[in-house]
């Protein structure tokens, strides 16, 4: 793709690729926003429902666990029997599940809505992709590869913002009503685009569908629980131990099938490994640091939830601005350059964040905050376009699932990681406090800082000094959490510096076919050049 080809503007589109676009990136943006849309309403929920702190969070990772474990069969179901019509029905799920809350307040029934909502987002989401890498031709996929991405990387900013919305005026009912209004509107619009259906058809891989749905389910229960019974825990444990058997079991299953749900083989292509790991990282990021945030930004600096949605919506500039340019950025520079130093970016105002306490300023948050969005707007695209370039247009849905199961286990990997670090700091910092308070009182101050609150209010004038001391205990777990994602994401940068292709390798426009990845694998300079078509065999009618 030249200069001038990436320049063009979007009114150069025909009205149908525009009309693709636009449907491609709203129902990423539902199903992504969709997973953070209740973080703001959690404490609502648990008043009027009665849930319990293990049932709430199963009312987010419920959501999560069903679409990381389904977005790579969703993947190649949309392949074999056609993408139109797996978006479709995936919205018709998203939005009957969504609804479900409003006819029962029952915590376990909104648990299983949740989760019934997820599978129909793992339908919707390797979809959104697919369908358009298919519309666009070479020229024109990275320009719309890096809108996707942009806009994909900020749909939890985005559902946060829309629910705050809906709070300022509403009960927490609201943001089903509209998560189910946004799916039915979008399952009309659905109903407008081209079919995409490729004129190969692979058969399905059954046995490796099953065996990716245990590897991927069982290892983020684990990830999910342990953070409430401790990574020592024997079900935990057991949980990780089967996890990792699974996955054992998939790639021997997948070696050995004539046509495998995912070609592992992939994994030798550098440009689709590289992306692969760089996309978990971003999410294990964004989802943990977000997680971080929004309890700092709620319980430190005393923001209501629209507030506070606001506060954090300037990310979204540098991410999607950024994002548009990144894919040409990267045929130029390499994937190795823009992959690395977002990562570094994004290190760099992890650290400035978590110098952050109870007396900075909005101008102090904002700062780290832009910093984050312009490491992931750097990172996001190219490593979208890079998985997708690397697999031939018949695959795009499986490639679409990599990416999006790869968003969905980083965000599981990231809440997990900064909500562990983020309790144990504040544990150990209230713990002295304790000791002090009267018996009933302990349980809840060491539950959580909002908790914490709630007694320090009821607790006459000696409840500033236990207020003060929650917020500084929590502010010490919050700094130690994006250290840790600091390390994470520097740690993550050094390996890719090695694996990722560099200019050479990204930046050559060969005209014959493609060999495979495991042919490719001992010549780095032999690839298919990142955003760029990987064939031409598909037909999109």
């Amino acid at each position: 793709m030249s200069p001038d080809d990436e320049a063009r503007p979007l009114s150069a589109l025909s009205r149908g690729q525009l009309w693709t676009l636009v449907v491609s990136c709203l129902a990423v943006a539902l199903v992504i926003g969709s997973m953070a849309a209740l973080y703001t309403s959690l404490s609502d929920i648990a008043t009027a429902t009665g849930a319990t702190q293990s049932q709430l969070t199963w009312v987010v990772d419920g959501y999560t666990l069903a679409v990381a474990c389904l977005v790579l069969p969703a993947g190649a179901v949309g392949d074999r029997y056609g993408r139109r019509g797996v978006l479709i029905a995936g919205l018709v799920v998203f939005s009957a599940a969504s609804a479900v809350p409003l006819l029962t307040p029952d915590p376990v029934w909104l648990i299983a809505a949740r989760a019934a909502s997820g599978v129909g987002a793992a339908f919707v989401m390797p979809s959104t992709l697919s369908i358009l890498t298919a519309e666009f031709p070479e020229h024109q996929r990275g320009r719309a590869v890096g809108i996707w991405a942009g806009v994909a990387g900020s749909g939890g900013i985005l559902g946060v913002l829309c629910s705050g919305l809906l709070l300022e005026r509403w009960s927490w009912e609201s943001v089903f009503v509209g998560l189910t209004v946004a799916g039915v509107l979008l399952l009309v619009a659905a109903l407008t685009l081209p079919e995409s259906r490729q004129s190969a058809h692979p058969p399905m891989d059954y046995l490796g569908s099953a065996v990716v749905v245990a590897a991927i389910g069982l290892l983020v229960v684990a990830v999910t629980e342990a953070p409430q019974r401790g990574w020592s825990d024997v079900l935990v444990i057991a949980l990780f131990v089967a996890g990792v058997a699974s996955t054992v079991a998939f790639v021997v299953v997948e070696l050995r099938r004539e046509h495998p749900l995912l070609d592992l083989r992939l994994f030798a292509d550098r440009g689709f490994g590289a992306g692969t790991l760089s996309i978990v990282l971003q999410f294990l990021v964004l989802f943990g640091v977000f997680l971080l945030l929004v309890q700092y930004l709620q319980l430190v600096a005393g923001y209501d939830p629209l507030p506070s949605a606001l506060a954090l919506a300037p990310i979204i500039v540098p991410i999607v601005g950024i994002s548009l340019p990144a894919p040409w950025l990267a045929q130029q520079w390499g994937l190795r350059l823009l992959t690395v130093s977002g990562l570094l970016v994004i290190a760099a105002g992890l650290f400035l964040g978590s110098r952050l306490d109870a007396a900075s300023g909005y101008a102090e948050f904002l700062w780290p905050l832009l910093l984050l969005g312009t490491g992931l707007g750097l990172c996001t695209a190219p490593a979208t376009a890079a998985v997708v370039a690397a697999v031939p247009v018949e695959k795009h849905g499986v490639a679409a699932a990599v990416n999006d199961a790869a968003r969905e286990v980083g965000a599981a990997v990231g809440i997990a990681v900064a909500g562990s670090v983020l309790a144990a700091g504040y544990t150990s910092g209230i713990a002295p406090a304790l000791r002090t308070l009267p018996a009933p009182a302990r349980e809840p101050v060491s539950d959580s800082l909002a908790a914490a609150l709630e007694v320090a209010e009821s607790s006459g004038q000696a409840g500033s000094q236990l207020a003060e001391t929650a917020t500084a205990a929590f502010v010490h777990g919050y700094s130690q959490g994006a250290i840790v994602l600091s390390i994470i994401t520097v740690a993550g940068a050094l390996v890719l510096a090695a694996w990722s292709p560099g200019r050479s390798a990204t930046c050559r426009t060969d005209t014959r076919s493609p060999r495979r990845p495991a042919q490719d694998a001992g010549d780095p300079d032999v690839r298919m050049p990142v955003g760029g078509d990987a064939s031409a065999h598909g037909e999109s009618s």
